[in-house]
């Protein structure tokens, strides 16, 4: 599909937003979400052009949080040619470099879904993420028109780690990292990102998209400690750090 096709078929889509719910971020709060009609046919090219204004992708859905007095969502995404890396982020690379590296295609593989299944058990026992199916592991992740690549992080034949990667036109988004219980120390979360940084620098994209940035929430604070940052609110893309 063309960028003239891509830019024809944004014009046509249909959006819709859900009914207010309790946010699963900021207590005593109500969300909403904007969502792309799920029969839309959709593409790589589309869903890069809606990330250029906050989109995200979830299995095959494209969304939005789009809140009733409340803008605390807000897309973050990295420049990544400017990155700096502070000094406890090139201890954390140096500490991984014994690591071996794996690009895979998206296909289902039992030993990936069982690194993810031991993960949300420890990570959010009893929140509901915990009870995990292989269906709902493939609704969550993956998606039939989206160039998406499981990266590995194998500590000699060993998986520790599995970033989710979607590949856009111009740059590399951030969908999901896992990794194995125990190895803390690593800060394997920290360096997955650190190498999809440099990931993208060799594809020569200029952006790594990480999803949505709340202040308030301490879960998402590791975001803002990648500089410098760009934020998407009232309507542009501003710097920061």
């Amino acid at each position: 599909m063309s960028d003239a096709s891509a830019s024809h078929c944004l014009h046509k889509l249909r959006f819709f937003q859900t009914p207010e719910h309790e946010c699963s971020y900021l207590p005593d709060r109500e969300a909403s979400t904007v969502f792309v009609d799920p029969s839309a046919v959709l593409s790589n090219k589309i869903y890069s052009q809606l990330a250029l204004v906050g989109f995200r992708r979830s299995g095959c859905y494209l969304y939005m949080p789009r809140c009733h007095d409340c803008s605390a969502c807000m897309p973050i995404r990295l420049p990544v040619h400017d990155f700096q890396p502070s000094r406890c982020q090139r201890r954390i690379w140096k500490k991984n470099q014994d690591l071996t590296i794996h690009i895979k295609d998206d296909l289902f593989c039992d030993e990936h879904y069982r690194l993810y299944e031991r993960y949300l058990q420890y990570r959010h026992p009893g929140g509901g993420m915990d009870n995990t199916t292989p269906d709902k592991y493939r609704g969550f992740l993956r998606c039939s028109w989206m160039d998406t690549r499981f990266i590995e992080f194998r500590l000699k034949r060993k998986l520790l780690c599995i970033a989710v990667t979607d590949f856009l036109i111009d740059g590399l988004s951030a969908v999901y990292t896992c990794y194995e219980p125990g190895y803390e120390k690593r800060s394997l979360g920290t360096f997955a990102i650190m190498w999809q940084v440099e990931a993208a620098k060799r594809f020569n994209m200029p952006w790594l998209y990480l999803g949505y940035w709340i202040e308030a929430s301490t879960k998402m604070n590791y975001k803002t400690r990648f500089k410098p940052y760009e934020v998407f609110r009232n309507g542009c893309w501003q710097r920061y750090g």
